[in-house]
């Protein structure tokens, strides 16, 4: 009997070894995906956030400096129409002005010729002895 417990402890320990091992391999294999996801899940973190900092940041960079680019043509042609309407007023302003110097020169040479031509003034004499005569022959 001695044997037969001999063998079954044998039995137990190569059964028990077989377990060990075949444990032992399952969690190799067990932690490999899981190996691969935590780089890739550490990568792809990294990655993503670094990545998309820089992206955003380029892309807002780009955006504000194409707004700025915008901002400085349209300055630009605000620049050319405000100088190009102070041309026109000016022009308008000068054309006004001899217009006025103009008509202030016809009024004076129109005032001079009517003055030339104009009667002289006579005084005229008082009629008010006629009408007290009148008056006075009403009365009678």
């Amino acid at each position: 009997m001695g044997k037969l417990k001999s063998y079954q402890e044998q039995l137990q320990d190569m059964v028990e070894k077989g377990i060990n091992a075949a444990e032992e391999q399952q969690k190799k294999l067990a932690s490999k995906p899981f190996e691969y996801a935590e780089k890739l899940e550490s990568g792809a973190r990294e990655y993503s956030v670094k990545n998309l900092r820089t992206r955003y940041y380029g892309y807002s960079e780009s955006l504000f400096d194409q707004l700025r680019n915008l901002n400085t043509r349209v300055g630009s042609f605000a620049a050319d129409l405000v100088a190009k309407l102070e041309k026109e007023a000016a022009e308008g302003a000068d054309v006004v002005a001899d217009a006025a110097d103009e008509a202030t020169s016809v009024a004076q040479s129109t005032k001079a010729t009517a003055q030339a031509k104009k009667p002289t003034a006579r005084k005229t004499t008082a009629r008010k002895s006629t009408s007290t005569t009148k008056s006075d022959s009403a009365t009678a």
